[in-house]
């Protein structure tokens, strides 16, 4: 019989993944807390406020909130649980940086009795899961980790995933399969009945590593195929072809489905998750690593064309549009569009570079000390250019009346304006 859980919840960290996964839970009775060292973020979710864009996200956590359900802090309590999302960066050398997932393990630790539920939400190498039960082992030796025992553990380990698409968190949160791995069939089985009470899909029980793996798998294989299609850009570029005018027509076989092209990959997952792949296995990966090399390489490709065609004015005047990694959200991590922006302040200084981005308020720190690039209204900014690039495809941009690029050099990374 599958049970569902009926404890209480903390999760560390209240970011894109741990915020929602607080909301699905506390909206369906149960009592959450949330932790993160961000005294900013505590102070709006302990007041109902999202301290960032996603749709429906706003309704739970004030509705939550409201009921009592859900409260945050920067401490770490007692509870019945423990849901790992803090961030997982790599490090220069693109292994991954696991400093984050550490500080929770030792939040956490103090505050075990026995009989809790440990999990990791956060993407990780294979392994880390693995590393979470050996460093409570450490800092607990008093309890039974599942990782040093055939028998019942004092603390169960396991690792859930996240499977989401920034914009529709809340729904596919709901809607999509979970894979839950576990150290061992009974970490598994425990940490599956947390998320049996608001998941609506299959819960696919695996152990630790497998799930970890999958994960990356998932992000990788989008990856490799986005690459693809930037490769074909380049190649189109060269031979003087439109590159969405080839796909269109390779498409038509009935069992190819070639991605379109872009400025580069962003955020956190599909330009992170692939390198701990590399990482964990760098012989083997020969295919995943060229992926990246080609991605990686593209903002800095279309930053170059930029620049050239600025070579046509005297002074010219240049709009982006687009700074978020992706359409529709105010999500700036890893986003190859910020990058674009940037590579071409710092290639001509005396540029003057406006940049519009309707979801964000301010010009991230990288950006505002360069001196030379400012936030503006599209309408303004593109009013007064003489090259506008177009870098996300925000609803926003895609309304926009095309009579206002009449006289422009346009360069659309996207093809929203083919």
């Amino acid at each position: 019989m599958n049970e569902i859980f009926t404890g209480r919840v903390a999760i560390i960290g209240l970011g894109y993944i741990g915020l929602p996964t607080a909301a699905a839970l506390a909206t369906r009775g149960i009592d959450v807390i949330g932790v993160d060292v961000n005294e900013a973020t505590v102070a709006a979710v302990s007041q109902g406020r999202v301290p960032f864009v996603e749709p429906e996200l706003s309704t739970a956590v004030s509705g939550a909130v409201a009921m009592g359900r859900l409260t945050a802090t920067t401490e770490t309590p007692d509870a019945d649980a423990y849901i790992i999302a803090v961030p997982t960066p790599f490090a220069d050398d693109h292994l991954a940086d696991l400093h984050y997932v550490r500080a929770a393990v030792e939040q956490i630790a103090p505050r075990l009795h026995g009989g809790e539920v440990v999990i990791l939400e956060s993407t990780s190498p294979p392994g880390t899961t693995l590393g979470v039960s050996k460093w409570l082992a450490e800092l607990r030796p008093d309890l039974v980790l599942p990782h040093s025992s055939e028998g019942v553990p004092d603390v169960y380990v396991a690792h859930c995933p996240e499977r989401v698409l920034p914009g529709r968190i809340m729904v596919e949160m709901v809607t999509n399969d979970r894979v839950v791995g576990g150290i061992t069939p009974r970490c598994a089985q425990r940490a599956a009945e947390i998320y049996r009470v608001f998941c609506q899909g299959e819960i696919v029980l695996s152990d630790a590593a497998s799930a970890e793996m999958a994960k990356l798998v998932e992000n990788a294989y989008r990856d490799v195929n986005i690459a693809f299609a930037n490769e074909l850009s380049l190649i189109s570029e060269t031979l003087e072809l439109d590159v969405w005018e080839v796909i269109k027509l390779a498409n038509h076989h009935p069992r190819v489905n070639v991605l379109t092209p872009g400025p580069g990959v962003g955020g956190h997952c599909i330009a992170v998750d692939p390198w701990f792949i590399v990482g964990a296995a760098p012989l083997q990966s020969p295919l995943i690593r060229a992926a990246r090399d080609v991605n990686d390489a593209r903002p800095h490709h279309v930053a170059e064309q930029v620049a050239k065609k600025c070579g046509r004015f005297r002074d010219p005047t240049v709009a982006c549009l687009g700074l978020a990694y992706k359409a529709n959200v105010d999500d700036l991590r890893e986003s190859p569009a910020v990058d674009i922006v940037a590579d071409i302040a710092r290639a001509l200084p005396g540029l003057d570079l406006r940049v519009s981005e309707p979801l964000v308020d301010h010009l991230p720190p990288e950006l505002e000390l360069l001196g030379n690039v400012r936030l503006q209204a599209a309408s303004d900014a593109i009013a007064d250019a003489d090259i506008v690039v177009l870098l996300v495809d925000h609803d926003h941009f895609r309304s926009l009346s095309r009579s206002r690029l009449a006289g422009k050099v346009v360069y659309d990374t996207r093809g929203l304006w083919r």
